[in-house]
């Protein structure tokens, strides 16, 4: 059901960036605002209405940025504060709003808030984190494990206490349950607020809130020697708690001081635990991230299954979301193929709810293989071995077949994903096959036609390796039609219709009109205007 004014991120595109690899503008080989601001312009015409920046705060840059040293000032590898407000002044003159990464689970351990509440027992700030006892043995005081590899608890020797860090040592954890911290953070929410952004994507949202009585986690049944050993336990006392609720409510609070603002929330949880982050009055998170496409197995019946299930999930009046890649998770064209990522981009666009798209995604970038030696990721170093690190899909970007495929006049902080000439904007710009043409029809079509941004949803029986479903607006309807297969299948339309091609993922045919039954080749995509 759409409202009578639509909200800009309900019909917008989202772009995620990680400032690191976008674009460098000084030769350091790590990107920075004043890069990104240089190719504002491609954004615009690529069709982009929001930017979600990765952070880009003071860090030491343990977890790249995942560490936050000071929420309110700019680490100088991106830039400074003006630069920052430039970036912003001219994204708004394009009519690109700009999205800040929130990470408000837990500081760096250089931040001076932990700085203080590790200097005493007694500080005032000592509450701010999360402080326990040694066990009555001497040791840890729960099994609680890190996301990052080994126990989450680091020994503070100076006041003989532990405090508890959900992913690096040099991550502590905030104290979710102090109102004071609460308060502080959402003051550093209002701060970027008044600078004009447009709203939060909010880190490990369901991460925030830990169990008072310090309770061990249970065994998890499904767990074998083949798996990561980060996954040995259940996090039931660490994760997803019930009072969760409260504290959305409370951030979306602040988001709703300020006029057409977005809360959206990073939250890894099954779909039924997912949306109860809407909110019991869809007061909580705009948009709760959705990343089954991420993890879902990349078969038609079990995407047709997801997206129903999801469709029916989502709370009357509240608004889905779709994500195909993002920093922390294997590139869609390495996950299914350069074939079926032409599909998945037409699934992306085409489904309803709001599309977040991942930097490079539109030109088909490939999940990047490193060596060892080339690592740089926490994670891939703590926990080798089970395909958990995440530098193969934060690679810099491909602009052009120069030098680090213009991303750098320096040495890049990380090896281009490849050297093939083809993957780049520029080779893909004027290419009408491109997978860059592709995207940017989808994007035109979306944002010209409501029904394919805002209309009803309305999936469609099928069989084997073909996806369908229908999407409805003013008179408007489309059929989208997606062949996940390797072979040729045929797909008929019933006899009263007819209809034209809109968007093909293999552009000759576009324009084509269709009767009866058509066929879609292997690893096709079309979007078909539907006539009476």
């Amino acid at each position: 059901m759409i409202e009578d004014v639509p909200r800009w991120w309900q019909s917008g595109l989202i772009y995620q960036i990680y400032p690191r690899s976008f674009q460098d503008s000084d030769g350091n080989g790590i990107g920075d605002l004043v890069g990104i601001r240089q190719r504002l312009d491609y954004l615009q015409d690529l069709g982009v209405d929001a930017i979600w920046l990765s952070p880009m705060f003071v860090s030491p840059m343990k977890d790249f940025g995942y560490d936050v040293a000071d929420y309110c000032a700019i680490d100088p590898r991106f830039g400074t504060m003006e630069d920052f407000e430039a970036l912003l002044a001219d994204a708004k003159a394009r009519g690109i709003r700009i999205i800040l990464d929130l990470v408000p689970n837990h500081t760096s351990d250089q931040h001076a808030w932990f700085q203080e509440a590790r200097s005493s027992r007694t500080s005032p700030k000592r509450d701010w984190y999360l402080w326990s006892d040694p066990a009555p043995n001497g040791g840890r005081p729960n099994n609680w494990l890190s996301e990052f590899g080994g126990p989450a608890w680091a020994f503070d020797a100076a006041t003989d206490q532990y405090y508890y860090h959900a992913f690096l040592p040099e991550q502590p954890d905030l104290n979710w349950r102090n109102p004071d911290v609460r308060a502080a953070i959402y003051d550093v929410m209002r701060f970027w607020l008044g600078k004009g952004v447009g709203g939060f994507r909010v880190d490990v949202l369901w991460h925030l809130l830990k169990d008072d009585a310090r309770r061990d986690n249970p065994a998890n049944p499904g767990w074998h020697e083949g798996m990561s050993p980060t996954q040995r336990l259940l996090p039931i006392y660490t994760t997803d708690l019930p009072d969760m609720q409260s504290i959305v409510r409370e951030m979306r609070a602040v988001v709703d001081e300020f006029d057409e603002r977005v809360l959206i929330g990073e939250l890894y949880l099954p779909i039924e635990r997912l949306v109860r982050y809407y909110g019991a009055e869809l007061d909580g998170a705009h948009l709760p991230f959705n990343f089954a496409l991420i993890e879902a197995p990349w078969h038609a019946r079990e995407l047709d299954r997801l997206i129903r299930d999801y469709e029916a999930a989502v709370p009357h009046g509240g608004w889905p979301n779709w994500v195909l890649g993002n920093h922390d998770k294997p590139r869609i064209a390495g996950r299914v193929g350069i074939g079926q990522a032409r599909v998945a981009a037409m699934l992306l666009l085409t489904l309803r709810g709001t599309p977040t798209l991942y930097y490079g995604d539109e030109i088909g970038m490939p999940q990047a293989t490193l060596s060892v030696a080339e690592a740089r990721d926490p994670v891939e170093r703590n926990v080798p071995g089970f395909g958990l690190g995440r530098d193969g899909c934060r690679t810099p970007m491909q602009w052009d077949s120069s030098l680090n495929a213009g991303f750098t006049t320096g040495t890049p902080w990380l090896p281009i994903a490849t050297d093939d000439p083809a993957v780049t904007v520029a080779a893909q710009a004027g290419d009408p096959g491109s997978m860059l043409a592709l995207h940017k029809r989808l994007i035109d079509h979306r944002r010209r036609h409501p029904a394919l941004s805002l209309g009803g949803f309305h999936p469609l029986a099928a069989d084997g390796d073909i996806l369908l479903y229908q999407r409805e607006h003013g008179g408007e309807r489309f059929l989208v039609a997606l062949n996940l297969g390797p072979t040729e299948a045929d797909v008929a339309l019933e006899a009263s219709v007819r209809a034209r091609i809109a968007i093909a993922t293999e552009p000759q045919r576009e324009g084509e009109s269709i009767a009866g039954t058509f066929t879609l080749g292997p690893d096709e995509g079309l979007v078909l205007e539907l006539v009476d």
